[in-house]
């Protein structure tokens, strides 16, 4: 709790605080799957792989 209000209240850049280790593990990439987002690197390599 205490780390989550530390990285809320930064001053750090937003792509920072995106790669910190506790939005990673509090917004980890299953969250973002259920919610119907689609990996960026997944979404490359599938139209990589039919060209």
């Amino acid at each position: 709790k205490d780390k989550a209000y530390e990285w809320g209240n930064t001053r750090k850049g937003y792509w920072r605080v995106a790669g910190s280790p506790i939005l990673q593990r509090a917004l980890n990439n299953q969250y973002w799957e259920s919610i119907g987002l689609k990996s960026l690197s997944d979404i490359y390599i599938s139209l990589r792989n039919i060209s």
